[in-house]
């Protein structure tokens, strides 16, 4: 069946052309697929809309009322559409972000104060939490996540890795020491981070002799689900951490904290920080804009899709090969 917007398209420019040919030239076809069109919507309607003679067409009184309301209807289609193209094309409405905690309070939040300048027709709102929730569902724009589920509905794009370091604060190690080999921490203290989403502690990696990073069944002294909190027992001398770069920075820049030995990136191909969206044709203009300034943002941070700061960072022990 032919479409019932063709449809109302023929039935206007007929009004409008005052015959089948010439409406069948304005829509690009012929005149039999005009007359057909025009008997299709007659037979819906059960009324007649055009008189026919051998000589010229006319509207009916039917076809006038009808055609006025398909006009109007027409005009609002066309002026509800520019006016959405102008929303999907334009940084403006409600952006809402969902953000782990720890990257939201570190890497999120120094974004938003220029982004909000640059775009002041974006409205923000703003989820910090360590919840995977769904984004469709939820109306989401976008989520920083790391790591990602794994969910055709989605985009995940990869802001950059995330490398892991072993690090203590200085005073820490003025105290205990430094440990020689990896079999030396299990004389140490450690800080264990609990990962919400699972309840599971993570797993924590050391060098062996050959510099290869290895699991390593250790009994943390402290356990935390707060990132930021690890990071700061860590600082105050409360033992080592596996902390991710994004949460050593600070107390690496500070000199409150001290990298033991070169990065760990796990070899997971969804190892990283992701900028998570729903899939479709045409991003909204918010979301692109805002994919835009973090990642000028991270960028300036030394990271990127492949790469973070930490891959040049001076650890206190090298590897010797």
């Amino acid at each position: 069946m032919m479409d019932k917007l063709r449809l109302l398209e023929i039935f206007l420019a007929t009004c409008d052309a005052g015959s089948f040919a010439a409406a069948a030239k304005s829509c690009g076809t012929d005149p039999s697929t005009v007359s057909k069109a025009i008997r299709r919507l007659e037979a819906q309607l059960a009324l007649t809309l055009f008189q026919r003679s051998t000589r010229c067409l006319s509207i009916t009184e039917a076809g006038q009322r009808y055609a006025a309301t398909v006009r109007s209807m027409m005009q609002e289609l066309t002026s509800c559409e520019h006016e959405l193209q102008q929303l999907n094309d334009t940084p403006g409405g409600v952006l809402r972000i969902n953000c782990a905690v720890c990257y939201g309070h570190l890497y999120l939040r120094p974004v938003l104060q220029a982004f909000s300048q640059r775009y002041p027709a974006i409205q923000l709102d703003l989820q910090i939490n360590d919840l995977h929730i769904d984004l469709i569902e939820n109306n989401i724009d976008i989520a920083l996540r790391t790591g990602y589920i794994k969910d055709s509905r989605l985009v995940a794009r990869r802001l950059s890795p995330m490398d892991f370091l072993i690090c203590a604060s200085p005073t820490y190690l003025a105290s205990h020491g430094t440990p020689a080999c990896a079999d030396d921490f299990q004389q140490h203290a450690w800080i264990g981070f609990r990962i919400k989403q699972t309840q599971q502690l993570q797993p924590i990696v050391l060098p062996d002799a050959q510099g290869e990073y290895q699991p390593y069944a250790l009994v943390p002294r402290h356990i935390t689900d707060d990132g930021e909190a690890m990071a700061q027992l860590c600082a105050d001398g409360a033992g080592f951490a596996q902390l991710p770069h994004f949460l050593a920075k600070e107390g690496l820049q500070s000199g409150a904290l001290v990298s033991l030995y070169p990065y760990y990136r796990p070899p997971e191909p969804d190892n990283g920080v992701f900028a998570i969206y729903p899939k479709r044709d045409y991003l909204p203009a918010r979301v692109r804009v805002f994919l835009d300034c973090l990642l000028e943002f991270l960028k300036a941070q030394g990271e990127g899709a492949y790469h973070t700061w930490a891959e040049q960072l001076t650890p206190l022990i090298r590897f010797r090969h």
